[in-house]
Order: structure tokens, then C-alpha cells, then sequence
């Protein structure tokens, strides 16, 4: 034991709380899989928990491998990256495939394995952000230089999401604005990107109602989560209903550990609405004790934010951070009917693969800042991109 612990380099807390997190996860995938078993009729549920432990320990490989790299490589890698995922979401866009009945255009397939492309671009984005405001801290921003140097890419990334995920694009926007405010970008010209891109969301519906054969049923899928939640007359949706039905059923203390009977009738109950199982089995309780984690590895990111050296190291940290944290509250906001549907999953807990390892990924570079040591400003942003590229063929 004390020789993984050598190892183990970085926040040992974080450490312990996606470790918890991970072997928590096993009895709600496993017993909202029977769902997917009985009711769909696919796989069994002891091959659904194998597929969930050996995305995790591929999971746990990714953390322990990039929290193994400098952390001032991820600046000049995101670079690189970008002209990547920006050419993944276009054939995202014209290849995509159907999963579980989910959008077509969300999903490649990489060797039989489903990868949702958007994920990934989120997380290069909000390095790439990172890596623009360190490098102008110190410099008055010019609006039209970073128009094309920062919200160019931004852009360009976002609209190759939006067609198929509304939610991510959003969730991606609202932390982008969030590191750039705490970034020292100015405050006027947020409000101008605020602006450009209520217009353009605005050219997308239009666009989309004039031209429905492109996107069938995209914005339709919109308006009827937003009246749904919203009770304005209508019905509210069967996998809502589903999810109140299993946290009234929870209680304080819970059912018990796969005793829940609404996992049988919740659509996504093993990712989307996972929480709702977790509350119909754990009760208040199991809830309270999962919202605590999450809270915790917020601390954490604060602590490692505080004990940082370089201004990249901390809009890294919460570039790829606060996301994780986002999108936990979003999840749970869903299952409880405080949030529109969005197709959101639960960091760590919920099943599949691609947010599984993009969240390991993120908590990998949190990792590789808390344990580097003293570094220079200098030394993270004159990395040449190309020049990292070398090292790595080398």
C-alpha cells in the first residue's frame, strides 16, 4: 500500500473522493441497469456492472496518467487540440450514430466504442481559455485581437455543438463567461458576447423552424422540456413524473441497495436520473451524503487554487473544475424538478464512458497542478506547441 501511495502524487483528498465516488457508483448503475435488462431486454445486468468497473479503472489509469504531466503542457496541448475536436464534431455531425435512442448526431464510433465528441471539445475549450487570459493578464485586451484569437475558436466549437446538444453548449457558454470574468476580461465586452450569442441562438431557431428537415426535431425537443418544466398546460414529461415518484417513494432513510421499483419505468435510470434511483433506495440521506462529496471536491479545488503558483495553474483549475461541480448540480437539479430535462449525467456515478474519462481527464490536470512544483509564468506560457509535440514523439 505505502508503494502506490509513493505514486500518488497531488491532493490526496481529491484522491479519496473520486475513489468514494467510483465505488459508490457500483450498486446504482448496477441496480438501474435491470431497466436496460428487462424492460429493453439488452446485456444483463452483471455484464452492465463489469462494462462500469472497467471504465473506471481506464478512468483511474487516465487520472494517474495525466496527473503524471506537467501541467504547464496542457497549455501549448490545447492548441493543438483544437483544430482536432473542431474536425471530430464535424464528422460528429455528419457520421454520428444512435445510442440507446439518443440524438444521432452526439455519438462516433471509435472501434465499436461510443464517443461523444462534445465533451471532449469542452475540455480543450476551457484549457485553451485558461491559456489565452494567463497570456493576457498583464496586457490591456484588445476586443478585435481576441475576437480572433479567443472567440473564434469559441465560436467555432460551440455552433459545431449546438445542433445536436443545446444543454452542453449552454453549460460550455456559461463557464466560459465565468472564467473570463474571473480572468480580468472586461466587463463591457461580455456583455457584447452575451449579446452575440443571444443572436445567435435566436439565427439558429429561425433557421432550424424554417428548415426542419436539417434538424427534425432539435428545437421541438427544446420547447417541449421548457413547457414541460415550466406546467404552462401541458403534461409534464413520463420520465419527470417517474423521477418525483422515486424520491416521494425514498424518504429518509431509503428502500435499500436495489430495492428500487422505479428504475423499472425510468427512462436513462443508470445516467440522466441515476440521482432519483440514489434517493429511492438511500433516502434523504444517501442524497445529503453525495451533495456533501460533491461540495468537498469543490473545497478541494479551492484549496489547490490557493496553494497555486502561476496564473494559468489557477484558471486551469477552474476551468476544468467548476464544470465537474456544474454539471453534478445540473444532474441533480433535473432529478429533482428544479431544472429543465437536459441530458445531463452525474460526475462519477452516473453509467457511460465518454463523461466518465472527460471527468477523469479534468481531475488528472487538477492533480498534476496541486503536485507540481514552484513554477514560473514564463516557463508554462512560452511552450511552443510544436515544441511539445517533439517531446511527446521523442
Amino acid at each position: 500500500m505505502k508503494t502506490i501511495f509513493q505514486h500518488i502524487k497531488g491532493d490526496k483528498t481529491i484522491w479519496a473522493i473520486v475513489a468514494v465516488l467510483a465505488i459508490f457508483s457500483f450498486m446504482p448503475v448496477y441496480s438501474a441497469s435491470t431497466n436496460l435488462v428487462y424492460v429493453v431486454g439488452a446485456g444483463s445486468t452483471l455484464g452492465y456492472l463489469v462494462k462500469h468497473m472497467v471504465l473506471l479503472i481506464m478512468g483511474f489509469a487516465i487520472i494517474y496518467g495525466v496527473h503524471k504531466v506537467p501541467y504547464r503542457y496542457f497549455s501549448g496541448g490545447s492548441v493543438l487540440m483544437l483544430p482536432v475536436v473542431i474536425i471530430l464534431l464535424v464528422v460528429t455531425l455528419a457520421q454520428g450514430t444512435t445510442i440507446g435512442g439518443a440524438n444521432a448526431s452526439r455519438w462516433i464510433r471509435f472501434a465499436g466504442i461510443g464517443f461523444q465528441t462534445s465533451t471532449l471539445a469542452g475540455l480543450v475549450l476551457m484549457v485553451y481559455v485558461a491559456r489565452y487570459l494567463a497570456k493576457n493578464k498583464e496586457k490591456k485586451i484588445n476586443f478585435k485581437e481576441s475576437l480572433l484569437q479567443l472567440w473564434l475558436p469559441v465560436g467555432a466549437v460551440l455552433i459545431l455543438i449546438l445542433p445536436a446538444n443545446f444543454s452542453t453548449t449552454a453549460i460550455i457558454f456559461s463557464m466560459i463567461l465565468l472564467l473570463v470574468f474571473i480572468g480580468g476580461y472586461p466587463l463591457k465586452y461580455i456583455g457584447f458576447i452575451i449579446g452575440a450569442g443571444i443572436v445567435g441562438l435566436a439565427f439558429f431557431v429561425l433557421v432550424a423552424k424554417a428548415f426542419p428537415d436539417a434538424m427534425p426535431n432539435r428545437v421541438q425537443t427544446w420547447q417541449n422540456r421548457i413547457e414541460s418544466f415550466s406546467g404552462d398546460g401541458a403534461k409534464e414529461a413520463y420520465q419527470v413524473e417517474k423521477a418525483k415518484i422515486a424520491i416521494a417513494t425514498g424518504r429518509t432513510v431509503g428502500l435499500g441497495p436495489g430495492k428500487s421499483v422505479q428504475k423499472n419505468f425510468l427512462p436513462q435510470s443508470s445516467s440522466d436520473f441515476i440521482f432519483a434511483i440514489i434517493i429511492e433506495e438511500y433516502g434523504l440521506l444517501g442524497a445529503v451524503i453525495i451533495i456533501s462529496i460533491y461540495f468537498l471536491l469543490l473545497f478541494r479545488i479551492f484549496v489547490v487554487i490557493k496553494k497555486t503558483t502561476t496564473i494559468f495553474g489557477t484558471l486551469l483549475v477552474l476551468g476544468v473544475g467548476f464544470p465537474i461541480i456544474f454539471q453534478a448540480t445540473i444532474n441533480m437539479a433535473v432529478a429533482t424538478n428544479l431544472f429543465p430535462v437536459t441530458g445531463q449525467t452525474l460526475p462519477l456515478i452516473s453509467s457511460g464512458g465518454t463523461s466518465i474519462w472527460m471527468t477523469c481527464f479534468a481531475l488528472g490536470m487538477i492533480l498534476s497542478v496541486s503536485a507540481s512544483k514552484q513554477e514560473t509564468e514564463e516557463d508554462i506560457l512560452d511552450d511552443n506547441p510544436l515544441d511539445i509535440l517533439h517531446e511527446t514523439i521523442d
